[in-house]
């Protein structure tokens, strides 16, 4: 009879794998092999559907969500901010990611009132 799995332990190996996938393929990204950083981004992808795990947070704005490709602002990805928000335009497939920054627009508002 087989082993059982420990689905918590399977889930953190996964995250850290995925972790790992990642930094390769800001490495790769930024010695413009894009094909390598676009199959690493995809394999973290796939690992995390497999196990269910989330893409942790701070990776999730590093990628294409439409060609997969790992952006590096300047260089594959033109970042524009204002009104509110940070443009992200990935240069390799012409997707457009608007991200709302809330922090920045709190911070503004409570000098306000304090000044008033």
């Amino acid at each position: 009879m087989p082993k059982r799995r420990h689905r918590g332990m399977e889930r953190r190996i996964a995250l850290e794998r995925m972790e790992i996938l990642f930094g390769l393929a800001e490495k790769e990204a930024l010695q413009s092999h894009a094909a390598r950083a676009r199959r690493y981004v995809d394999l973290a992808r796939r690992l995390g559907m497999r196990y269910n795990v989330r893409v942790p947070p701070e990776y999730k704005r590093r990628f294409c969500k439409e060609c997969l490709a790992y952006l590096v602002p300047s260089v594959n990805a033109r970042v524009r901010v204002g009104r509110g928000r940070v443009v992200v335009t990935c240069l390799a497939c012409g997707a457009v990611q608007r991200l709302p920054f809330r922090a920045e627009r709190q911070i503004a508002r409570a000098r306000g009132r304090t000044a008033q």
